[in-house]
């Protein structure tokens, strides 16, 4: 939030000075709440490590303890704990019909009014309809979102008009290397299916 509306006051023909008192949340020794603690998670475990940051994270199946030690980070069996405890909530999960709306009215209430929901999944995982009213009755602080349902939102939608809310456009591995990198993964698993030899990221029916 503080990054785009600072950048928009820093370059206004109308700015005339900076204020003081504009102060945004720290992040450094901050409560993250991981839920979905697969490879993507976990990178951001390894990240969110760097800040000092406690990690806190929900999963379908819990990570082996020298992985849990590696990042510093605690597992919670029910997701509402670690809603209740977290500073910063951080959705990294697949969508299906499990975790469609995962985070509704009932989850954005026991998380604290002073905590930012993050979604980097899918735009479905969260009811975005209980989110505007999370987010326009203060039931929360802020979100932040790199997905949503549908993407793009339609122009009149409630979330475009809240000024506690960020959202890019599904940018999230928009980066040159990233597009190269899963390109040559692409492309190494049709050429093992084509000689025969095992699949390096098959994907096994549940």
């Amino acid at each position: 939030m503080y990054l785009c509306s600072g950048c928009q006051i820093a370059v206004s023909p109308d700015t005339k000075y900076f204020a003081v008192d504009w102060l945004g949340v720290e992040v450094t020794r901050a409560t993250l709440g991981i839920i979905g603690m697969g490879s993507i998670g976990y990178k951001v475990a390894e990240r969110a490590r760097a800040f000092n940051m406690r990690i806190l994270y929900h999963n379908r199946n819990r990570r082996r303890k020298e992985e849990e030690e590696a990042v510093g980070a605690h597992y919670f069996e029910k997701m509402e704990d670690l809603l209740q405890q977290s500073d910063f909530v951080m959705l990294v999960v697949n969508l299906t019909p499990e975790t469609h709306k995962l985070i509704g009215k009932k989850e954005l209430r026991l998380m604290k009014p002073t905590a930012t929901l993050i979604n980097i999944s899918r735009g479905a995982v969260i009811d975005q309809d209980a989110l505007v009213e999370a987010l326009q009755n203060k039931v929360i602080r802020a979100a932040a979102l790199d997905v949503t349902y549908p993407e793009p939102l339609p122009r009149d939608h409630p979330l475009l008009k809240l000024n506690n809310i960020i959202i890019t456009p599904h940018i999230g591995t928009a980066t040159v290397e990233a597009i190269r990198m899963m390109a040559e993964e692409a492309i190494a698993n049709m050429l093992a299916v084509i000689n025969g030899q095992p699949i390096p990221s098959e994907v096994f029916p549940k």
